[in-house]
């Protein structure tokens, strides 16, 4: 095994099949034959499986062992996205450009968006997320109150708020992070 390779947290694949079969710790430990302690430690990232017990998971969870680990999150990622880097900029209009700060499948999901966008277009995201204005300013429209925006302003939303906004100023720089769709958004009754 390559040692520069990255390890993957095979538990939080575990974790998220299992709810979406909406099945508890003792029902996998019971078709699996191991214990829900051992199990508890996979999913919380304190014990790794080996090949055999990640392959009696993965049955108790009607998918395979490769599902799993290509469902994995990645243990520690780096990753420089500089800012001359333009590959991933939609181009379809030259006034308006997107760009992924933080590329694949992670469990946040960061762009910058330069100049306007579709202002008529409406979003309404699973998990929570944060505007950051970096540069100009904003109209953003969110659950029917308007606001504006300017340089160092943010807007937080949760889960689920409808929202649009515009760029009122050109060459406007917005900063927009939002928790991956993927994530089981969990609500801890306070808010």
């Amino acid at each position: 095994m390559d040692e520069h390779k990255e390890t993957l947290r095979v538990g939080s694949a575990v974790r998220r099949r299992r709810r979406q079969l909406e099945l508890t710790l003792a029902v996998v430990a019971e078709r699996s034959g191991l214990s829900v302690p051992f199990l508890s430690q996979i999913e919380n990232e304190r014990a790794r499986p080996s090949s055999r017990s990640l392959q009696r998971v993965a049955d108790a969870l009607c998918t395979t062992d490769v599902e799993l680990l290509a469902a994995a999150d990645p243990a520690r990622t780096v990753e420089v996205v500089r800012a001359d880097d333009d590959t991933d900029l939609d181009t379809s209009k030259p006034a308006a450009r997107v760009r992924e700060l933080a590329r694949g499948h992670h469990q946040l999901h960061a762009l910058e968006f330069i100049g306007d966008h579709d202002e008529g277009r409406e979003f309404q995201h699973r998990n929570d997320e944060l505007m950051y204005v970096v540069e100009g300013g904003v109209e953003m429209e969110a659950e029917g109150r308007a606001y504006r925006l300017g340089r160092g302003d943010s807007l937080f939303l949760t889960g689920g708020v409808r929202h649009r906004w515009r760029a009122t100023v050109p060459d406007t720089r917005v900063l927009v992070v939002a928790v991956g769709d993927h994530i089981e958004a969990v609500d801890d009754g306070g808010r």
